[in-house]
């Protein structure tokens, strides 16, 4: 008998759902349902699927605020932020937008002898492997430009958030997306990996970590599938001697802390110019010691428990030995009461770091953030380019030209200056190195999900 998959909820420790995965047999037949319903899906106009793409949005919009409370049951974050539907409905209104342009035909000829174009097709079958970060706006991100594009997709949500893959799939439905069409599916890892590897999708897209990036990859293998990879990263930040302080201290230690550190493009490690160093730290800890640790539906939470204690435990390990080798930690926990030593997990900055420490190395993905004093751009560059990662990297500056040229010289997916931890939707998400390959969003996320076809037509002349 299958065994079932249980989400642990992190704001007390139950229970919160349990769903049995199904059988080889049973997802086999899923995904046949997916390929057979395809090319009608397709053949509908391009208007009307956008339709009932933003109506399966609006469709979650009439339970949000239900859906911001099972989100703080599964994953913790507090209500107090409301959830994740503005991105929603900024990414699906984007890439509706330019669907129509993105997607018709280029005419390269068009003479008395030839008609010749170069057009896209969708690919077929489209995988997505979701994570319970931010689990509505990850799936969006393919979600949305596959099923306006033609493709027919399944959905695997992570078993921490086992409920929004669920939600989405009956709002969608609800909305006139036929069942076929779009499915959630859970299922345990065996499965989707023998999925994969039997050529059940055209393309997969899997948001997670590095391990589950390359089981990916080893499944995939021989297939010629497609793959979209985006395995998290170990985001740096930049603040130059020119930088507003008070404006980077207010946005890297938010990048930093929110969602307890839960985001792919959090920021993990700072680098600061040796004239604001000791300036950025004094108020990078008064910021910090403002924040309240709680239970996820007080008003009064600041800061949520991590989605899981074994992820709270890899951040107090990573920071128990940064400390053990000469790190020196800013924060007292005893400032946070509600650290339980399991999912609650107060936040820390740590100085006296460097990089021979896991903590400046490794992806922490929780509320902890480590600060190095620099001499200027070139250290700078050096060292956030010393990782393993590469999705994003932030600079801090008033000189635009200096922050673009330092970001030609960092190995990353997204430059950002004056800013961090956001994604612009009409700009292509995607990253370097062990972060992953492929991209989503902007005009770029249609062409993941699409093929491109020529057409080279001779015309018959007299």
């Amino acid at each position: 008998m299958t065994k079932a998959i249980s989400l642990i909820s992190p704001v007390d420790g139950s229970t919160y759902a349990s769903r049995t995965p199904l059988t080889q047999e049973q997802a086999v037949a899923a995904a046949a349902r997916a390929r057979a319903a395809q090319k009608a899906w397709a053949a509908r106009p391009l208007v009307e699927r956008i339709a009932l793409v933003k109506a399966g949005v609006a469709e979650l919009d009439k339970i949000k605020d239900t859906l911001v409370e099972e989100l703080a049951w599964q994953m913790g974050r507090p209500t107090r932020y409301g959830g994740e539907f503005g991105g929603v409905h900024d990414r699906t209104n984007y890439m509706a937008d330019i669907a129509e342009k993105t997607l018709a035909p280029e005419v390269i000829e068009d003479s008395a002898g030839f008609k010749r174009m170069l057009a896209r097709e969708a690919v077929g079958v489209v995988f997505i492997v979701a994570p319970w970060n931010y689990p509505y706006l990850t799936t969006i991100n393919t979600l949305a430009p596959a099923l306006i594009a033609g493709n027919t997709v399944v959905l695997k949500h992570a078993s921490q958030t086992l409920l929004v893959g669920e939600r989405l799939a009956q709002a969608f439905h609800a909305a006139g997306v036929p069942e076929d069409v779009f499915q959630n599916v859970v299922l345990d890892h065996a499965t989707t990996e023998h999925l994969i590897a039997t050529r059940a999708f055209n393309f997969v897209n899997f948001t997670g970590s590095v391990g589950g990036g390359v089981a990916m990859e080893k499944a995939a293998a021989g297939t010629f599938t497609g793959l979209g990879l985006e395995l998290g990263g170990k985001d740096p930040g930049y603040v130059r001697a020119d930088a507003d302080l008070d404006a980077a201290v207010d946005s890297l230690m938010d990048g930093a802390m929110f969602n307890a550190g839960q985001c792919c493009c959090g920021i993990e490690r700072i680098y600061v110019h040796e004239s604001l160093y000791d300036a950025f730290v004094e108020k990078s800890v008064a910021w910090v010691k403002g924040l309240t640790l709680g239970n996820p539906f007080e008003a009064g939470s600041t800061i949520g428990p991590m989605a899981n204690k074994r992820f709270a435990a890899v951040v107090r390990d990573q920071v128990a030995e940064a400390v053990a080798a000469g790190a020196k930690p800013l924060i007292d926990p005893a400032l946070f009461p509600a650290d339980d030593g399991g999912a609650y997990l107060a936040p820390q900055i740590l100085v006296n770091v460097d990089h021979s420490m896991r903590v400046m190395k490794e992806e922490s993905f929780g509320p902890v953030v480590g600060i190095m004093k620099v001499s200027g751009d070139d250290e700078a560059i050096t060292l956030m380019n010393d990782s393993p990662y590469g999705l994003t990297c932030s600079i801090w500056t008033k000189d635009a030209e200096a922050a673009a040229a330092i970001g030609a010289q960092v190995e990353t997916g997204t430059v950002f200056m004056n800013r961090c931890d956001y994604l612009d939707p009409a700009l292509c998400w995607t990253g370097c190195k062990d972060t992953g390959r492929g991209g989503s969003l902007s005009y770029l996320g249609f062409y993941s999900v699409t093929r491109p076809k020529s057409y080279h037509l001779k015309k018959v002349t007299k």
